[in-house]
């Protein structure tokens, strides 16, 4: 059990971005909490501290809280191979999918229950009777039963989930039921993800967010993209003039010197049109078909690149699939046609600074031309978000909350995930039409300002704290 660090963010650099009662009122619920919480903390615990959706949302967003000197501390379980190797066929089955189609018996739950157990002393040591914990996602949730026994008050966050629930769906369902009674509240990214035979009243129903002025969302000019992009070695320009510099959490300038490792036949060209999927390598997010379908269907001019970017996979410690994910991608990608595969790049991204590794996130997507989600499986998608945020077009699949983020032809462009031709399609109107592919971006500028921002977020999460534990 580690504690994470949480560095304060100030609240008033959304003036510029939210009218002033929206300001008010996220000042007012701070206020209300507060009164709540008084005498005790508000605990997040998930499986990792970078790497993967969550994490970074609680990097971003839980300054906000303590800047207004609100309690609240962040845990990260410890978990051994065989536990993380169980949590991902969970996860897997929650999307409605086989995964490695494991068992998960009561050999598995010995393997869950006892890492967990060993966490148990050290969570315990932390959190106290009346304070509140919000658990994320299948990783921690079988901890409920140990804080619920010593009074705290426990929210359940899962993010993940099935548009359309099947017999994988409700095998993961049936695992984890017996955690979920110990659970004063259980929230959704989506009302289709949450489960059937759970208490309607106890649901709750909370879309991620973004952190607009986190190194991976804030603006940086075009000449400080060309330098974190070439510095990174992601897009060699031998004319960058600009200093690959970032604001980091703490406020404090920083700048890029780690470079991604490269699977490529030869760097992106400078000016060369850009296609970018940035993602963790699992197979939900279905890197070969982003590949195949650019390499098909997509643009037929030699000019237009694809990058499919995700963190070095040594980095991310809940998920042990993510080197075989990327060794099968780059053994499909070794496969393609000579002059097709000079134009696709795989990057693993740096990890050993966070706010290092957003920044080149941050750029990689400015620079982008086009910003493609086209996962089998979404419980939300952040990279959408920041995408929108970036008035970036997007390709997304009509799949999960990614579907609730764009209104497809409006704020971006749904596709069938399955459909590789409608994909390329899609990819050839964008960079055929740049006058509607800029108009479309800056409407899902507009969109994401209007419902993915921190403060209405924190917020909703404030409130259902406030509800368990009241």
């Amino acid at each position: 059990m580690n504690e994470v660090e949480i560095l304060e963010r100030p609240v008033d650099r959304f003036a510029d971005v939210l009218p002033a009662h929206g300001i008010d009122r996220f000042t007012e619920d701070i206020r209300i909490a507060a009164g709540r919480l008084e005498g005790h903390t508000l605990w997040h615990v998930n499986s990792t501290a970078e790497g993967g959706g969550v994490a970074e949302m609680l990097q971003s967003i839980l300054g906000y809280l303590t800047a207004c000197d609100l309690p609240v501390r962040w845990l990260v379980i410890d978990g051994n191979e065989d536990f993380f190797t169980v949590t991902k066929r969970i996860h897997h089955l929650l999307h409605g999918r086989p995964g490695d189609e494991g068992p998960l018996g009561e050999k598995e739950r010995e393997i869950y229950e006892s890492a967990l157990a060993g966490e148990v002393p050290a969570l315990l040591e932390h959190v106290r009777a009346g304070d509140s914990v919000i658990l994320h996602d299948p990783q921690t949730l079988g901890l409920a039963p140990a804080l619920a026994a010593i009074g705290a008050h426990v929210v359940w966050s899962c993010h993940i989930g099935a548009d359309d629930p099947n017999d994988n769906t409700r095998k993961a369902w049936k695992f984890l039921a017996r955690y979920t009674d110990t659970t004063s509240y259980q929230v959704f990214s989506r009302r289709q993800y949450g489960w059937e035979n759970l208490d309607s009243s106890r649901i709750a129903v909370i879309p991620p967010c973004i952190d607009a002025f986190s190194a991976k969302n804030q603006q940086l000019d075009d000449g400080i993209v060309a330098a974190i992009l070439d510095a990174a070695g992601l897009v060699v320009d031998r004319k960058v003039r600009s200093e690959p510099v970032y604001v980091g959490r703490d406020g404090q300038l920083g700048r890029v010197s780690r470079r991604a490792t490269m699977i490529e036949d030869e760097p992106v060209p400078t000016h060369a049109p850009l296609v970018v999927q940035v993602s963790r390598w699992d197979p939900l997010k279905d890197h070969a078909g982003v590949m195949n379908g650019f390499a098909e269907h997509g643009p037929a001019d030699d000019d237009s690149h694809l990058v499919l970017a995700g963190p070095d996979p040594a980095s991310v410690t809940d998920d042990p699939e993510g080197a075989q994910s990327l060794a099968e991608l780059k053994a499909a990608r070794d496969a393609l046609p000579d002059a097709i595969r000079r134009r696709v790049h795989l990057a693993c991204l740096p990890m050993a600074d966070v706010d290092e590794n957003a920044a080149i996130v941050n750029a990689l997507q400015r620079r982008a031309d086009i910003v493609v989600q086209k996962s089998l499986a979404e419980g939300f998608g952040l990279t959408v978000a920041e995408a929108m945020w970036k008035a970036r077009p997007v390709v997304g699949s009509r799949v999960g909350g990614i579907q609730d983020q764009i209104e497809s032809e409006v704020s971006g462009v749904l596709v069938d995930p399955e459909d590789l031709a409608q994909f390329g399609s899609a990819l050839r109107d964008l960079l055929h039409d740049r006058a509607g592919a800029a108009a479309m971006g800056k409407r899902a500028h507009e969109r994401v300002a209007s419902e993915y921002l921190a403060p209405g977020h924190l917020a909703r999460y404030l409130e259902i704290v406030g509800r368990a534990s009241g």
